[in-house]
């Protein structure tokens, strides 16, 4: 097939001569070229098609784009020199490109990062996963064009207020060298004063923290940008009122903040770090209600052997990535084996996307007993991987991975469909729980996905129950609000789930009726020895009874724990002292013995 380019004809209308994204398809195979295209322009992007790589390289060079698919296997030129070739002139940020092909080995995917591809889509393509990963570099390239318009617009207001006589000299270097929002120094500052304590960390003692918001993105989503901006500034204050000179604060752009400690040893700068977490972690008081948000924290201790100044943002920043993989809300100290470790973060999340395709997950299932009679009610549905060279991986490390990639998405689909069909061979008196995402409601495709899992299973919706984190509710947007009662109106249960634990539980109960609170485990254990816990409980127990919401105590252990939460009216009960998660086929024998 000889090479060209084809591009398709524009939709003048109105809507489509708005900035719709652009992107480049290029694969040499015509069928390939026409399928992802169709999608394409469906999903509202405006597509040009390149059958090669030289045509490819002229389109890059002559033509704007948003993002490149790029096919690995091409007659004329691979998709490897392809990517090498516009790396030499577009950065990652200036011009994102997925590497579209049917291997899928991970050494494969690694070869394409390090190339610098942006991220990697298996033939056959998944669309869903794929419009989530482009999307997600689409976006992250229009905040990397906004961010550059603002500095362009910044140096030319800059350049324009320097003929401005009555603009004094120190006004323009703040200007150019301060964040708008909060005032506080810019990345460009940043790298100046960095510059000078890399030149003297043979003589001085320094220290860099990269410090970046937890849950910043929901307070946005929920509250507004206009709030957001509102806690960006408070971080702002709370940053600069935490350091003294010659030690300072900048804010690098988003929810991203700097700060170099000066005279700061390993432990100093360790215990101003932890601090400084503790600090944001404190609720920001905004009149009318409060937020919450969080950070993590990654430190670099300043030494020659780093060879420039890009190298310690990149091991500040590397450190934290590794506080939040740890859980965020700590403080991780940089040391090399930190790069080899994000490398293999990066493999574990490409392993992931596999498993998610391919069916490599499985369902356990964890049972939930009526707490006055014993009578086996329903089960919880508990995702678990067994990966294929790392043995079993614990959902507390591929669950906040999938979130953080959207894989979220795919594999709560995957999961509700799995759950409703086993749960449909069971007994009609035995119900099933699964856990939903916030990512997944904000995702806006779930009720679709549940009416059609339902109607494909055939599952009566009263044995279905959707358990949502209070974590994930951080303020019941009208949107979620709806959600949930379309649910509800599905004839489907809707529960909260870990209650007690955030600082909005009964914000969230006085914003949505819930079906049923399931008590986190962190209360129940704390039984016999915590009176603190015990109130709690029995408060949640008594307020529960009142509003007429069921409720389930989730980790109960010994018997102690059961007498206690039956005598205070728990409607149910769940944990080890019953049964541990177990297989499909165990649960059907479990069902069987049980009924």
């Amino acid at each position: 097939m000889s090479s060209q380019m084809i591009p398709l004809p524009r939709d003048t209308s109105a809507a489509a001569t708005s900035a719709a994204p652009r992107i480049l398809v290029v694969d040499d195979v015509q069928d390939n070229r026409e399928i992802l295209t169709r999608r394409l322009v469906r999903r509202g992007f405006e597509v040009v098609e390149a059958s090669g790589g030289l045509p490819a390289l002229e389109a890059v060079e002559t033509q704007r784009f948003d993002l490149v698919l790029l096919d690995i296997m091409m007659p004329d030129m691979s998709g490897h020199e392809v990517l090498r070739r516009i790396r030499q002139t577009r950065s990652q940020a200036e011009l994102p490109i997925v590497m579209v092909s049917a291997k899928s080995e991970s050494a494969d995917v690694v070869a394409c990062l390090e190339d610098g591809a942006n991220d990697y889509v298996t033939k056959p393509v998944d669309f869903a996963i794929a419009f989530a990963r482009i999307q997600t570099q689409i976006s992250r390239k229009q905040a990397f064009d906004a961010a550059r318009a603002e500095q362009a617009a910044l140096e030319t207001r800059v350049e324009e207020q320097r003929d401005n006589l009555s603009l004094s000299e120190d006004r323009l270097r703040f200007l150019a060298y301060h964040d708008a929002l909060t005032q506080l120094p810019n990345r460009s500052a940043l790298r100046e004063r960095l510059a000078s304590a890399l030149a003297r960390s043979n003589e001085a003692t320094a220290a860099l923290l990269f410090l970046d918001l937890d849950n910043f993105k929901a307070v946005n989503d929920e509250r507004g940008h206009e709030v957001g901006d509102v806690v960006l500034a408070g971080v702002a204050e709370r940053l600069a009122a935490s350091i003294r000179a010659p030690s300072f604060a900048a804010r690098l752009g988003g929810d991203e903040f700097a700060i170099v400690l000066e005279g700061a040893d390993a432990p100093d700068a360790e215990r101003v770090a932890k601090a400084l977490v503790e600090r944001l972690c404190q609720p920001f008081d905004l009149g009318a209600f409060s937020c919450e948000i969080g950070a993590s924290c990654g430190l670099a201790l300043l030494s020659p052997a780093f060879g420039d100044i890009d190298e310690a943002l990149n091991a500040a920043d590397t450190a934290m990535y590794a506080a939040k993989a740890d859980g965020k809300r700590g403080v991780k100290v940089f040391h090399p084996a930190m790069l080899e470790e994000r490398r293999t973060r990066r493999i574990l999340e490409m392993d992931l996307r596999h498993a998610v395709q391919d069916g490599c997950l499985e369902l356990n299932f964890q049972p939930l007993f009526d707490a006055q009679t014993a009578k086996l009610k329903s089960f919880e549905a508990l995702v678990r991987w067994h990966h294929p060279t790392q043995g079993t991986i614990a959902p507390d490390q591929f669950i906040p991975l999938a979130e953080e990639t959207g894989l979220i998405v795919a594999l709560g689909d995957w999961v509700l469909r799995e759950a409703c069909t086993e749960a449909a061979e069971w007994p009609e008196d035995i119900g099933i729980a699964v856990n939903v995402s916030a990512l997944q409601i904000g995702h806006g495709e779930m009720l679709p996905v549940l009416v059609n899992t339902l109607a494909a299973t055939g599952l009566d919706p009263s044995r279905l129950e959707l358990e949502i984190t209070e974590s994930s509710l951080l303020a019941l947007k009208p949107e979620t609000v709806g959600f949930l009662r379309s649910v509800q109106e599905l004839g489907v249960r809707v529960s909260i789930d870990d209650f007690g634990t955030g600082y909005s539980s009964m914000s969230s109960l006085q914003n949505f009726r819930f079906d049923k609170i399931k008590i986190d485990r962190s209360f129940v254990q704390a039984i016999n020895g915590d009176a603190k816990s015990v109130a709690i409980i029995k408060s949640i127990l008594e307020l529960s009874s009142k509003i007429g919401v069921t409720t389930t105590a989730e980790g109960v252990e010994t018997s102690a724990q059961l007498d206690y939460i039956s005598a205070n009216g728990c409607t149910e009960a769940q944990g080890f002292l019953f049964a541990k998660p177990m297989t499909k086929a165990a649960a059907r024998e479990f069902i069987r013995q049980n009924i």
